[in-house]
């Protein structure tokens, strides 16, 4: 038997996924946890990365006629009382701030004084104070429909976090939109939806399936709520995106009405959708290996690091002249509407400096030398091959075709995590075969189980409640684009005539 390979991350994804997670954020470099209980702190690394998720949601948005606002940070407590479902919804995870100053105690430490008279709650999500606005901005149909987002962070606080997936604030955008009818509100609902997968498969390379949430999982206060479900590589399920057609709840909660065509006073249809930081997370969990994380091209934070290896002193000008002629005229070229991203990395630290890349997920690493110079080529590593495997190319051609050679990587990163969802995604419509699918065999590693079962539900909330208590396994949606089937609720029996996805989720 051979001896294993070594790898940059322990413990592995096979050892123990939770830990391993951890560990290749850390190696990355993107983030780490803060003195707050529940925060992370983002570095530059992992905040290009959100950056470059900002720039290309947001140019997509505005394709569709949002415009960009901002709204407080604080919501007056009785904003939230105005939607009962809401406030519910959310009571459990609110921050709320009581005192507007610190005096010196007693013993010379700072305490709270000057209390509110009305507390303020840091935002959870901003229906409430968004709808306030709207309540004055509308006065006729004239005035709609009205499309908004904010780009914000908001605090929920949460009991158990883990870095990017679930903190206590988070990084996010939210929508907000009115409308003069319930269709154009649905219509609305569906197109962001779009957004948010074409944003996870064609930018992020993970496969979602898209659908509407149960009665039980929809967003408080909304009529309906749609999302994107992306499988990770323990086989859970992530909620990467919602989009929420909320009705009128809230725009009677906020008095958000118009005079229509008709000359009748009407109240608004609104809707909200948002995504957050927890696309990074999953960007991680969906695509990173043993050696760390995997960058798709399309969003990464840099596409390529060139690395001059200097081994003599009078080398070291020849090198670093062709290392900066070559970055210049790779700057020069665009990918996806942008500049290539490269880094130089003329640190003298031996292997480590390549590993430091590897870890960071960075698509392609250029190592350049004397004798790559004589032969005008570069030596390149991809990070969705093996890290031994490494090719000498041609200077001139590298830098025509690496536009080319990124779209590769990540149409390679997509079709293999598209590869991983399809096999681990299985019909199942007998009880004990589903019951089985997420045990995990002898007890061992309880966070694999396996995948995404699709099964027909009857639509009872108490075959949904009870499958929840007995597996932990959620209805994570009810896909679109499926035809009708006849077949029987995996719990009960009863006539159903679509499959739900049902998974272990995050």
């Amino acid at each position: 038997m051979g001896k294993q390979a070594k790898t940059a991350i322990e413990p592995t994804r096979e050892k123990n996924y939770p830990e391993w997670y951890q560990e290749v954020i850390k190696a990355s470099d993107m983030a780490e946890i803060s003195p707050v209980r529940g925060c992370m702190v983002i570095k530059p690394w992992g905040y290009s990365l959100w950056e470059n998720i900002v720039r290309v949601l947001d140019d997509m948005f505005k394709e569709t006629g949002v415009k960009n606002a901002y709204f407080p940070l604080f919501i007056p407590i009785s904003f939230l009382e105005k939607e009962a479902e809401h406030v519910e919804g959310f009571a459990k995870e609110c921050a709320v701030v009581t005192h507007h100053k610190l005096e010196k105690g007693e013993n010379g430490t700072l305490v709270p004084a000057g209390k509110l008279t009305e507390p303020l709650i840091v935002r959870p999500t901003s229906e409430t104070i968004i709808g306030d606005s709207f309540s004055k901005w509308i006065n006729s149909y004239r005035d709609l429909p009205v499309l908004i987002n904010q780009w914000a962070n908001v605090v929920r606080w949460e009991m158990r976090t883990r870095i990017f997936l679930r903190t206590s604030e988070f990084l996010w955008q939210e929508g907000h939109t009115v409308h003069a009818t319930k269709e154009e509100a649905v219509a609305r609902t569906k197109m962001m939806l779009d957004v948010y997968q074409k944003m996870a498969q064609e930018y992020l390379a993970i496969p979602v399936i898209t659908g509407e949430k149960t009665e039980s999982e929809r967003f408080p206060g909304a009529e309906t709520t749609t999302c994107i479900e992306a499988m990770m590589q323990d086989r859970k399920a992530l909620q990467a995106g919602t989009s929420h057609f909320l009705g009128q709840n809230f725009a009677k909660a906020s008095d958000i009405r118009f005079q229509s065509d008709k000359e009748t006073e009407e109240y608004g249809w609104t809707t909200s959708w948002g995504v957050s930081t927890r696309l990074i997370g999953g960007l991680v969990m969906t695509h990173s290996d043993d050696n760390g994380i995997i960058l798709p091209p399309r969003v990464a934070s840099s596409h390529v690091v060139l690395l001059p290896i200097i081994r003599k002193d009078k080398d070291k000008t020849t090198v670093m002249d062709y290392t900066s002629r070559l970055a210049s005229r790779l700057r020069e070229k665009t990918y996806y509407d942008r500049p290539i991203r490269v880094e130089i990395d003329d640190r003298n630290i031996g292997g480590t400096r390549n590993w430091d890349w590897i870890k960071k997920g960075i698509p392609l690493r250029v190592e350049i030398g004397p004798k790559d110079i004589e032969s005008d080529s570069v030596f390149v590593g991809r990070r969705d091959k093996d890290h031994r495997d490494k090719a000498a190319i041609q200077k001139d051609v590298f830098v025509n075709e690496i536009c080319d050679i990124l779209d590769e990587i990540q149409n390679t990163l997509f079709q293999k995590a598209l590869a991983y969802k399809n096999k681990y995604t299985r019909n199942i419509d007998e009880l004990e075969i589903f019951n089985a699918f997420f045990t995990p065999k002898n007890n061992e590693r309880p966070e694999i189980h396996g995948g995404f079962a699709m099964s027909h539900w009857c639509g009872d909330a108490i075959c949904e409640k009870r499958i929840k208590e007995r597996l932990n396994v959620t209805i994570r949606c009810i896909p679109y684009n499926q035809e009708n089937e006849a077949g029987k609720c995996i719990e009960c029996g009863k006539e159903s005539n679509k499959r739900v996805v049902f998974a272990k989720a995050y």
